[in-house]
């Protein structure tokens, strides 16, 4: 437990506006249902279409419920807190928030590599795909992916909140993230900044190396293809994962993986706002609006209820 006599927080929030609260309130409160609605809807289509049992699809799936899950671990308490006079978070609280969060934006980032690997092994070894990608080894991979998430996230909490906060606990943010607990620190975060860049760095750096080395081959396998046709039909289905992989690890990599001497409260809550509110309400529309599989299960699903 940290040392520390403080209880709770206080979390500055993302504006100290009065007059912005409601119109924001009201904003992501849309963009909080949207979330809801759209991965719910991904994960129940993924479940009763048939045709969308493959491994790229329950990758997909639970990709959406990552989604739907960090998204979940703030967002509401951010809503709230825009309607609240006392924007407090007890530390138990605070602690859990960052675990839950930290554990599913991992979560995601792997859930990235290995959809990217499946998307090598589609287009690179069509005839030996269902032999490498099995239902066996894909729950595997889930499971991996889940495992390390939860296990990264666990160190950077305890870590976290081991340190001493006598200094202050005003929170200048509006949910419980790593980069402000350090300012507010009166204890020496050089070891918890290490082990924030190399662990960290680690998980990135080996997705994206994964993510790279798959497409390199994807890449050399399109350029193979005689007709331009068939290499923009090959080339589109990897369209929507690049469009998620690019936004993803582009925030993630500003965000964290920097000193923490370069933190900027007001800069970085928008870009949190970026990928703890709106990638998870943007990746199921990209996959539904840019994936033909999707599109057609939707239009079944549509004619079907008679929507």
């Amino acid at each position: 437990m940290n040392k520390s006599s403080v209880m709770e927080f206080i979390l500055a929030g993302l504006t100290n506006k009065a007059e912005l609260r409601i119109p924001l309130f009201v904003l992501f409160l849309l963009v909080y249902i949207t979330t809801v609605i759209s991965n719910m809807s991904i994960i129940t289509l993924i479940i009763m279409d048939r045709h969308l049992h493959k491994p790229m699809y329950l990758f997909l799936s639970n990709l959406s419920l990552v989604d739907f899950t960090y998204s979940s671990s703030v967002t509401p308490k951010m809503l709230r807190d825009f309607l609240s006079k006392t924007r407090t978070i007890s530390f138990i609280g605070c602690a859990l928030q960052m675990y839950f969060f930290g554990s599913f934006v991992t979560t995601e980032g792997l859930l990235l590599a290995v959809m990217a690997y499946d998307r090598y092994v589609a287009i690179c070894s069509p005839l030996l795909y269902t032999t490498h990608m099995s239902d066996m080894l894909c729950l595997q991979m889930v499971i991996a992916v889940y495992f390390v998430g939860l296990g990264t996230a666990l160190v950077h909490t305890v870590l976290t909140f081991h340190l001493n906060f006598c200094k202050s606990n005003v929170i200048d943010h509006f949910f419980c993230d790593i980069p402000p607990l350090y300012k507010i620190s009166s204890s020496d975060v050089s070891i918890n900044s290490v082990v924030l860049i190399t662990l960290g760095g680690l998980v990135t750096v080996s997705c994206l190396l994964l993510i790279l080395i798959s497409y390199a081959n994807i890449v050399l396998a399109i350029l193979k293809i005689q007709s331009i046709q068939g290499r923009y039909k090959t080339f589109n289905t990897c369209a929507s994962h690049i469009t998620a992989v690019s936004i993803f690890y582009g925030t993630v990599f500003f965000m964290y993986l920097r000193p923490s001497s370069s933190y900027a409260p007001q800069q970085d809550k928008v870009t949190s706002v970026f990928y703890s509110i709106l990638i998870p309400m943007l990746n199921p529309l990209i996959y539904s609006l840019r994936n033909s599989e999707v599109k057609k299960a939707l239009i079944s699903f549509f004619k079907y209820f008679k929507v």
